[in-house]
């Protein structure tokens, strides 16, 4: 794996997981050599930056929709043989029709991480703050946001919920806005996906 794949020195010491998309345990339908020559592969969404990977797999893998591999270091993966980083109009149908339960479920498995984005996020020009980015979180939303995490840090989406007015989905906020920044690699301020040599 190039150093350009690889993240932070800490990312390195901890394992990497991503989440199963889609699985083809035949390959991709458009490879048109004998079926005894694909390997099995799997689309599949990185929990820590949002990395888009297919995943080829040895023969005899015990994969499904839903899995969480381990994906990095190398010593943690199984049964794996390649990892490739792919955009999102490479995932299969399958793999896209997922995607959205599955951001769902990476926010809830980690519910602190992603409170923690209200309480940390900052400015990032002068008129542009990283809360605009989010969906329906307008100039007096963010400014309520901003007001409430001085008096105290968010504890939960149920706290965040409740504290500022008019913010009523926190969680299905951020969803959309890892969505909207996994299908448009032009966006120019990405707050949640990292390609892999960011």
């Amino acid at each position: 794996m190039s150093g350009s794949e690889r993240g932070d020195g800490e990312a390195e010491s901890r394992p990497q997981y991503a989440v199963v998309l889609d699985y083809l345990p035949y390959g991709k339908s458009d490879d048109d050599r004998p079926r005894y020559q694909k390997q099995p592969i799997a689309y599949a969404l990185g929990e820590e930056r949002f990395r888009l990977v297919e995943l080829t797999f040895d023969d005899d893998a015990d994969v499904s929709i839903g899995d969480r591999i381990a994906i990095e270091p190398n010593s943690a993966r199984e049964h794996i043989q390649r990892i490739r980083t792919v955009e999102y109009g490479d995932l299969s149908n399958g793999a896209v029709n997922e995607l959205e339960y599955v951001v769902a479920d990476i926010i809830d498995a980690d519910e602190e991480r992603f409170v923690t984005f209200y309480d940390d996020a900052q400015p990032i020009t002068i008129r542009l703050h990283q809360l605009d980015l989010l969906p329906g979180i307008g100039k007096t939303l963010r400014n309520n946001i901003l007001e409430q995490r001085k008096r105290q840090p968010f504890e939960n989406f149920d706290d965040l919920q409740e504290r500022v007015s008019g913010l009523h989905r926190p969680k299905e906020v951020l969803a959309e806005r890892i969505i909207e920044e996994l299908r448009d690699e032009d966006l120019k301020y990405k707050a949640f996906v990292r390609r892999s040599n960011d």
